[in-house]
């Protein structure tokens, strides 16, 4: 039994000696701050966990991104998640997932979100989530859908479906980034389909995209959606930005 003892303390020792190397040569750092004093399983450090700028919107009827689509959209509910700003947590986080192929943070991110969601009766009644799709020729530039990947957390937290391939985005669109509102949805106007149409009778589907600002992309998807028969619409994004 002491030489297994002593066994066991060596293999412990050189698998934190092996550790401690991997770390100087391949460290692992907060994706917010870039410390490197980070656990290998961690995507934030304590301090910018603490940081993300919470809205608490999904506890709340007629939250601000509710109002959004108050007249453009039947929704039953709608939340984002944290509020976007420049030279942020979030914004690097954002940037992390969308421009660097960081698919660990969108998981992540989707865990928490998912957790959050499913804290509230408001969204325990949804039957499956849809992620807001992006053009294939995008998709495989990028080498995902974040918005896929955002889902895929959540779903692992809400214990609910991911519906992939619900809609399909038919057309490339210009950037919305500096369009007005109106032009916005002109831009976006027509350019989804729904797959298979009675998969998704009679469903409450929970539609998710990363941020939100006037809310045309989704508007336009979700009239896609609500085209068929029967379907209930709810809408949760990672953040929202407003304008």
């Amino acid at each position: 039994m002491r030489y297994q003892q002593l066994f066991a303390n060596g293999l412990h020792e050189l698998k934190q000696t092996a550790d401690i190397l991997l770390h100087l040569i391949f460290p692992h750092c907060c994706t917010g701050c870039g410390n490197d004093m980070l656990q290998a399983n961690q995507v934030l450090c304590t301090t910018c966990a603490d940081a993300l700028p919470r809205t608490h919107f999904e506890h709340h009827a007629n939250n601000p991104i509710e109002k959004i689509f108050w007249g453009r959209l039947p929704i039953t509910y709608a939340s984002a998640q944290y509020f976007f700003t420049k030279d942020s947590v979030m914004q690097n986080l954002m940037h992390a997932l969308k421009y660097r192929g960081n698919k660990e943070v969108g998981l992540w991110l989707g865990k928490t979100i998912g957790a959050q969601l499913f804290s509230t009766n408001r969204f325990m009644q949804v039957d499956a989530l849809v992620p807001l799709p992006l053009y294939p020729e995008k998709e495989h530039q990028r080498g995902y859908n974040q918005a896929r990947v955002l889902c895929d957390g959540m779903a692992q937290a809400m214990q609910k479906p991911v519906l992939h391939q619900a809609v399909i985005r038919t057309h490339h669109t210009e950037s919305q980034t500096k369009k007005t509102r109106v032009e916005r949805w002109q831009n976006m106007e027509g350019r989804f389909l729904v797959a298979d149409p009675g998969a998704l009778q009679g469903k409450h589907l929970l539609l998710v995209d990363d941020v939100v600002t006037t809310g045309a992309t989704l508007e336009a998807c979700g009239r896609c959606l609500l085209d068929v028969p029967d379907v209930r619409l709810s809408i949760a994004t990672l953040c929202c930005a407003f304008n």
